[in-house]
Order: structure tokens, then C-alpha cells, then sequence
């Protein structure tokens, strides 16, 4: 059945080869009341994302409201729910990391202070069993948030990267990756790598970027194509004026800290370096919003919030670059203290305790019986 003119008119499609299959973006055909809608599809693997958001800021709120959600379906892979109530359970802990995957590439490309609302969602419509559809949720949040009228300063690119038989691979399918040593997701823009996370079965430096490089070349396509897609479709931005900084509330803020905020970030005992960098941002919110009885304070606590971070991290980030010390103390070529023991519980068959600086592990091994076999 064909569809009807109005509707063939609103479809935009546009395709490119990554690795020898098909990679399709495709809006207007469903979900139109979505600020912006697109469906990713690569093999027979399709997702949906759409976005909506808010146009009025809310200031008082210290962080970005960004929400990203990944939802899995079992009808994407022909199968039905099982149990009695045959319906989808909670989220499973692929599709929470898929939704953190999503999240991390494109959060930092919203302008700085904006705080208006936005939601993407990604809906697994169709799992082939080769293509893994969390790379395609973050091509199609790029997508969906280009075309709608939030700003955003993408589009962004990603790919997975594997290592298989002595050959970089880009996204490589279920089967590649069973036998790859690599398993890395590479998310960027056409200049710029935002992402590089995964594991590896000890490759090297000189392959790991190395693919990365070749993992830039196929995301540079991606974003091209998604910039294709946005000429055909036309898209017209919100205006955001990113809010001035309070020079005067960071002059008070920088006399009241004086040399503390330094002291505590280079405490070589981290929990005591939390407390005291916590100590001092509640005792500057407390001095600067005090007034007389009456009287309103000349800062709101929000202001003095998001003024203090930005004092911490130009703190952190100076005492990195000029003076190439890390906020324990450390230079950039010195690790933390590790040790390590072995057999530390007398009853388990294997037991180790592994120690980098503060952080521990303890890894226990329990053997089956012979039964088992």
C-alpha cells in the first residue's frame, strides 16, 4: 500500500556505506509531534530517538535538565516477554549504559548555562542480532536534536571499534566481537573526538589510536550525513544568550577563599579533600547570603553554587597545566601507591585485595565441585 502524497512529501531520507552495510537516517514519517524525530537504521537493526524540550529557562536550577532514556523492546527480536503479566520488565543493564553511552556525547555540545529542559528518548524497534543498537542511539539523539529547534552545537558521530584476527574493524557485528580484542565506542564531532570508551584484551598503543583515527574517518561521514539531512529538512534554532558572568559576586567569592580553596584541593588524603572543599562552599554560601534582618541578600545561593565550581575547576585545571600538579599533590608522570595480597580469606578457594591510593578491591574465587563437571 502506498502511501499518500502529503505524507511522501514530509519523508526525508538520507544513506551512507559504513563498513559495507547501509547506515539509513529517515524523519518525518513518524512520531510528528516530536520536536525532532528520526529513525537510525544500519543492517536490520532500527531505533527511533526523538526529542522534546522546553523553551523557558529555569534558573534556579544549578545543573543542565537533560534526561536521556534507552528503551529495549522484546518485540524488536520477535519475542514476547516472558512471565505471567507478558509485559516489558525495568530497564535492563545494557540499556542503562546504552542511555550513559548516549548521554555523555552529547551533553557537552549544549550552549553553557543552558537550563531549559530536554528530553531524548531512544526505542529499540528492530534488533537484528548483528548490529548492537546503542551506537545508533547516539547518531540518532545527534540527529533528532539538529533537527529540532533546541540549540545544540552538534551533529555528533559514533562508531565501534573492533580488533579481529590482527585488523581493525568498524562496527563490528555480535560474532566479530566474540572473537575481537577490542570493543571500543568512538563518539565525536567532525573535528573533535568527545568520546573514546570501552575494553581490550591488551592491545597495543600504536593499534588502539589507530582506530581511533580510522574510527574519526567514518564519524566525520556520519555527521556529514546528518548535516544532509538537516539541509533537506530546514531547521530553525531558538536564540540563547548564555547569561552573563557576575564579575562582582567572583570578586567576593575569590576574597572570601583567599589561598583555602588551594590548600584543600592539593590535600593528598581525598575524603579529606571533599570534606574541605565541601566545608568551604557551604561557609562562602553561608557569609555571602547572609543579611541584616529585613533585608534581602545581595546573592542567592544557586549564584554563589555555580560561581564556586567554576572557581574549583579553574583551581584544578591551572594547577594541572601551569604547574603540572594533579589535586592530590601529584605530578602528571606519578601513580598512586599500589599493593597488593593474596589469600586474605582463609576459607575462600582464592581470595586478593588489590589497593591503587584510596581506591580497593577484593576479589574472591569460589571453585565448583567436581560434580559439576
Amino acid at each position: 500500500m502506498s502511501l499518500p502524497d502529503f505524507v511522501q512529501q514530509n519523508i526525508k531520507t538520507v544513506s551512507t556505506e559504513i563498513n559495507g552495510r547501509t547506515l539509513t537516517l529517515e524523519t518525518g514519517r513518524i512520531a510528528g509531534l516530536a520536536m525532532g524525530a528520526v529513525t537510525v537504521r544500519y543492517g536490520d537493526s532500527i531505533v527511533l530517538t526523538t526529542v522534546v524540550g522546553e523553551k523557558e529557562q529555569k534558573t534556579d536550577l544549578p545543573f543542565f535538565p537533560l534526561t536521556v532514556d534507552y528503551e529495549e523492546r522484546m518485540f524488536a527480536a520477535g519475542k514476547i516477554p516472558g512471565g505471567f503479566p507478558k509485559r516489558e520488565g525495568r530497564p535492563t543493564e545494557n540499556a542503562t549504559l546504552a542511555a550513559r553511552l548516549t548521554d555523555r556525547p552529547i551533553r557537552p555540545l549544549f550552549p553553557k548555562g543552558y537550563r531549559a529542559e530536554v528530553q531524548v528518548m531512544t526505542t529499540v524497534l528492530s534488533a537484528d542480532q548483528e548490529n548492537d543498537p546503542d551506537v545508533l542511539s547516539v547518531i540518532g539523539a545527534s540527529a533528532a536534536l539538529s533537527l529540532s529547534p533546541i540549540p545544540f552545537d552538534g551533529p555528533v558521530g559514533a562508531v565501534r571499534m573492533g580488533f579481529v584476527d590482527g585488523q581493525l574493524v568498524v562496527n563490528p557485528t555480535f560474532a566479530d566481537l566474540n572473537t575481537s580484542t577490542l570493543d571500543m565506542v568512538v563518539a565525536g564531532t567532525d573535528d573533535a573526538i568527545m568520546m573514546v570508551e570501552g575494553q581490550s584484551k591488551q592491545i597495543s598503543e600504536e593499534h588502539m589510536l589507530q582506530g581511533i583515527e580510522l574510527a574519526h574517518e567514518s564519524i566525520r561521514k556520519i555527521v556529514e550525513l546528518q548535516r544532509e539531512l538537516v539541509a533537506q529538512v530546514g531547521v530553525e534554532k531558538w536564540t540563547f544568550t548564555p547569561p552573563a558572568a557576575n564579575q562582582e559576586l567572583k570578586a567576593d567569592l575569590e576574597a572570601f577563599l583567599g589561598d583555602r580553596m588551594r590548600t584543600a584541593v592539593r590535600n593528598p588524603d581525598k575524603v579529606i579533600r571533599l570534606e574541605q572543599t565541601d566545608d568551604l562552599q557551604a561557609s562562602a554560601i553561608a557569609d555571602l547570603t547572609s543579611a541584616a534582618e529585613g533585608e534581602v541578600p545581595k546573592y542567592k545561593a544557586v549564584d554563589i553554587q555555580e560561581a564556586y565550581e567554576a572557581l574549583l575547576k579553574r583551581e584544578v585545571r591551572s594547577g594541572i597545566l601551569e604547574e603540572g600538579i594533579r589535586p592530590d599533590g601529584r605530578s602528571n608522570t606519578e601513580i598512586r601507591p599500589i599493593w597488593i595480597e593474596i589469600g586474605y580469606l582463609p576459607r575462600a578457594h582464592g581470595s586478593a585485595i588489590f589497593t591503587r591510593g584510596q581506591t580497593q578491591v577484593l576479589t574472591v574465587v569460589t571453585l565448583g565441585s567436581t560434580a559439576e563437571e
